[in-house]
This record gives structure tokens, C-alpha cells and sequence, in this order.
């Protein structure tokens, strides 16, 4: 596929993501914000094209499971956006037109988002840095939990260097 088909394909996922949302301006923009800066540190880290084509879809679909677990549990703790995540994701991307193999990755990291450890990729690694970066400002955390999500999480140099900055952190480069 062409960076053109891509970035079509990346615009139908963002509008039926926003569809999808609608009504909830918050998540709506959690999202965008985690894809832009999927996309930044993915460009940063020069992936080849199609794993950020895969990074950013996966940015933009990371949280569908939100909605389908609180209607299950009434709640939607990390654990079960994973869970409830996979199907609708997958329903959307292949309705897209999404290649199986870029649909099933992507489906893992929605399954995997919220879970740090054995991490196999930069698509993964990067998802996990993009969506601390939102959460992180988001939930108004405390510099000290910023500085513990900068040592334990971040691994990349340019997600490390956007945390560094957007939160004024003196502390050194990985």
C-alpha cells in the first residue's frame, strides 16, 4: 500500500473513531493527542513506513474498549480495555479495509496497551510512551510520578526527550 492509501485509510479510522466517540469530547481528544504523539516520537525514532502506519492506527483505536466495558462491568480499569478492546477494533479495521496482518498487531497492542512488561516492538514501546505522555498531563500527576513513568517506561530517545521537556525534568538522557 501507498503512503496515500495509507493516510485515506488513517483518516476513515480517525472519523469513525470520532463517530464512535461522539458526545465524548474528552476521549475524542485523547486519543488525537495520543496519535499525534505516536506519530512524532514514531517519525522521531524513523520507523519504516508500515510499522507507524500500524503505531498510528493503534494509537487511534487504543482505548475502544473503554465503552464496551463499562457497559459490561461499569467500569473500565486498564485490564479491561484490554480485554474488550480486540473485537471492536477489529470490526472497525476490517470494515476500513485494513491488510489482516496490520488488523491483528494492531488488536495486540489494544490488548496489550496498558501492560508494560515483555514489550516486542517499537509500535508497542512507542504506544505505551504516547498514551503516558497524555495520561501523564491529563491526570495532573506530580512530578515525581512523571519522573518514575520517565525511569520505568520510556525507552525511546525521543519520547524520553518530549517527557523531558513537556514536564521541565532535569533529569538525564537514557
Amino acid at each position: 500500500m501507498n503512503t496515500d492509501q495509507n493516510q485515506d485509510m488513517l483518516y476513515k479510522l480517525t472519523e469513525a473513531m470520532i463517530a464512535y466517540d461522539k458526545g465524548d469530547p474528552k476521549r475524542i481528544q485523547h486519543f488525537i493527542k495520543v496519535h499525534s504523539f505516536a506519530r512524532t516520537i514514531g517519525i522521531g525514532e524513523k520507523l519504516e513506513e508500515k510499522t507507524l502506519f500500524l503505531l498510528e492506527a493503534a494509537a487511534l483505536v487504543h482505548d475502544i474498549g473503554i465503552r464496551p466495558a463499562e457497559a459490561k462491568y461499569g467500569n473500565c480499569s486498564g485490564k479491561l480495555q484490554e480485554q474488550e478492546g480486540p473485537a471492536p477494533a477489529r470490526e472497525m479495521l476490517s470494515a476500513i479495509g485494513f491488510a489482516p496482518d496490520i488488523t491483528d498487531r494492531v488488536c495486540f497492542l489494544v490488548a496489550h496497551h496498558h501492560t508494560y512488561d515483555q514489550v516486542d516492538g517499537m509500535d508497542y514501546r512507542i504506544l505505551l510512551e504516547a498514551d503516558a505522555l497524555v495520561n501523564l498531563y491529563e491526570d495532573q500527576l506530580p512530578e515525581d510520578a512523571v519522573e518514575a513513568m520517565l525511569r520505568n517506561v520510556f525507552r525511546t530517545k525521543t519520547g524520553s526527550q518530549i517527557c523531558r521537556t513537556m514536564f521541565s525534568l532535569s533529569l538525564t538522557d537514557r
